[in-house]
């Protein structure tokens, strides 16, 4: 076992969007979230993700396509949780003027292009708030039953402006030319995952 026994404990950045999509085929109708996160120094394991999600029953998320830079992670998230993880490469830069704070991301795999996204926030001045939820997973191609993981924790959580250009004959082209709905920034979140 590559990977570290559950519960991970994790801490990090995350920003994240909201998209409406309909008429997609093989996609349910509804809303998905797109999310960059960075687990940083002091997580049960480092790495960059990139994920797409929609609610799922019981007031989960259900995590439909996902991307890290880590292979123990791909290896945890897909025996532990069956959540559906593969390899992909990242390029991440941040930087401050004043009370703003900027971030720009993008993924690709093999070094074809999935996913850009630049972000603006001033979330680090936001007061420490809670969270709680769950995830639910449907079984991976191999079979077995779906499986569900808790999460809780604390963040700086504000709404913050996003943008994103997905690759048109990338994975998550089936969301490229979407307007996102709302964007937010949770800055140093503390999350116990499992």
């Amino acid at each position: 076992m590559g990977y570290p026994a559950p519960p991970w404990q994790m801490q990090g950045q995350l920003w994240l969007s909201l998209f409406r999509v309909r008429g997609v085929e093989g996609r349910r109708d509804g809303v998905y979230g797109a999310a960059f996160v960075s687990y940083e120094p002091g997580s049960e394991l480092t790495y960059s993700e990139v994920l797409v999600a929609h609610p799922g029953p019981d007031r989960a998320v259900s995590i439909t396509d996902i991307w890290v830079d880590s292979p123990e992670s791909v290896e945890g998230g897909r025996e532990l949780w069956a959540i559906p993880k593969g390899l992909c490469d990242f390029t991440f830069d941040t930087g401050r003027s004043g009370p703003l704070s900027r971030a720009e991301w993008s993924a690709s795999i093999s070094g074809a292009p999935v996913a850009r996204a630049r972000f603006s926030d001033v979330s680090r001045f936001a007061p420490r708030v809670r969270f709680r939820g769950a995830t639910w997973q449907p079984p991976l191609e191999g079979g077995g039953e779906p499986k569900t993981a808790t999460l809780h924790g604390s963040a700086r959580t504000l709404p913050c402006r996003g943008r994103w250009d997905f690759d048109v004959d990338g994975p998550l082209g089936w969301l490229a030319g979407r307007r996102v709905l709302a964007s937010f920034r949770m800055s140093d979140f503390e999350m116990n995952f499992g």
